[in-house]
């Protein structure tokens, strides 16, 4: 199985290829610039690998929660290829990436570790999740959803985890208390790697679908106004006073 990987949900790109029994992996800036970088780096990655974009078998993307912009990109890009090559696409839940990373640094050869991510949504706000790793596969317990730090605060009040991770953490500073004698992991050790290997994983549960039924995963809809809908919010103001 020759598989291509990437997320763009973040200030952070990730991408990897698994090839020929061997993994390649890579880290850039995303944010903004990932619409214009995106394709090229993944040239380059496969380049490589050694492989073309006609050997591909499958397409993993990141599909969120995330920037907008961000999801839009991973989503189209991965779209694009899939129609344009005929393959499978494989939608990994970005959350879920910064969770396997926390795995990785937090509970070491533990069996189950239960991971709360919260990701930074601005705002106030965090992208937040919580699975649960059983010792051979991930399970959702709480989907991703967005939430301000008192709601977060009162979800691990309610069921304390081991692990909080995510770069919320530090967005929100003070105003976030995380549970007492819960592990936190504020920074990410390898996002390409988590991310290649939980679109491993997928496919091998066949997870993959067709290009036409992937979509991105949006919390946040929007974050800003049109300028009719500005002005109609004068208007009514004015009237209102």
């Amino acid at each position: 199985m020759n598989l291509l990987a990437f997320d763009t949900s973040t200030e952070t790109m990730a991408l990897g290829v698994s090839a020929q029994g061997r993994r390649r992996t890579a880290l850039a800036p995303g944010g903004a610039a990932a619409s214009a970088t995106l394709l090229p780096r993944i040239e380059a990655l496969l380049a490589q690998a050694g492989i073309a974009l006609a050997a591909l078998d499958a397409i993993a993307f990141g599909r969120g929660p995330g920037a907008f912009t961000g999801l839009r990109t991973s989503c189209a890009v991965a779209q694009g290829l899939g129609f344009g090559l005929v393959r499978p696409l494989v939608p990994i839940d970005s959350l879920l990436v910064v969770a396997e990373d926390a795995r990785a640094q937090a509970c070491g050869g533990a069996l189950r570790c239960d991971v709360a991510v919260a990701m930074d949504a601005r705002m106030d706000e965090a992208y937040a999740a919580r699975y649960r790793f059983d010792g051979s596969r991930w399970h959702m317990l709480e989907a991703p959803a967005l939430r301000t730090a008192a709601a977060l605060e009162a979800a691990w009040r309610h069921a304390a985890p081991a692990v909080v991770a995510g770069s919320a953490l530090a967005a929100l500073g003070a105003r976030l208390h995380w549970p007492p004698g819960a592990r936190r992991v504020e920074r990410e050790h390898d996002r390409a790697a988590a991310l290649l290997h939980l679109a491993e994983e997928a496919v091998a549960r066949g997870e993959a679908m067709d290009a036409a039924a992937a979509l991105p995963l949006y919390l946040r809809d929007k974050v800003a106004l049109t300028s009719a809908e500005r002005e109609a919010a004068r208007a009514a103001s004015g009237a209102a006073r």
